[in-house]
């Protein structure tokens, strides 16, 4: 239980970077360490199977296409300025609302008793591919259209900079 703890921090604080980084490369690379540390999530499960493909397709493709259109977009660091937006102070009233109530449900819930039971073949290879293959497909399909148009419009962007 200690080291779920030391992963969810650990993974909090990694998001926390990839949010509030001034740098978007440094921003991709700790979604590449947030990814990374859901895996180990993962593993912590046994479902070694769904970590190495959140390793493989979610750390190695998907971020390294945001690499490819951050590079290709030729994105700047953001210069920041010392006054507080309207929107900047409205979500951090959300957040502290949200700390609040995710407190607040941790002091009121009944802690369980034991760890629960995984259903059979939880992480395996054929209800992962089942699963996917089934009632996934459409939701499959329809993200790899949506990056395909993403990586697409980031390089008619840039070429019309380059044009320009």
């Amino acid at each position: 239980m200690i080291a779920f703890y030391f992963i969810a921090i650990l993974t909090l604080a990694s998001a926390l970077m990839v949010v509030l980084h001034r740098n978007p490369i440094y921003s991709a690379l700790g979604l590449v360490n947030t990814l990374f540390l859901i895996a180990v999530s993962f593993v912590m499960l046994d479902a070694e199977l769904i970590a190495m493909l959140q390793v493989i397709v979610y750390a190695g493709a998907i971020v390294i296409l945001f690499l490819f259109v951050i590079m290709l977009l030729n994105v700047e660091t953001e210069v920041r300025t010392a006054r507080v937006s309207r929107l900047g102070t409205a979500g951090l009233v959300l957040a502290l609302l949200l700390a609040l109530e995710l407190g607040v449900f941790a002091l009121v819930r009944e802690p369980s008793s034991g760890t629960p039971e995984l259903p059979a073949g939880f992480g395996s290879t054929e209800l992962l591919a089942e699963t996917l293959f089934s009632d996934g497909m459409l939701s499959f399909e329809l993200t790899s259209l949506l990056l395909l148009v993403a990586v697409v419009g980031a390089v008619v962007m840039a070429r019309r900079k380059v044009e320009s």
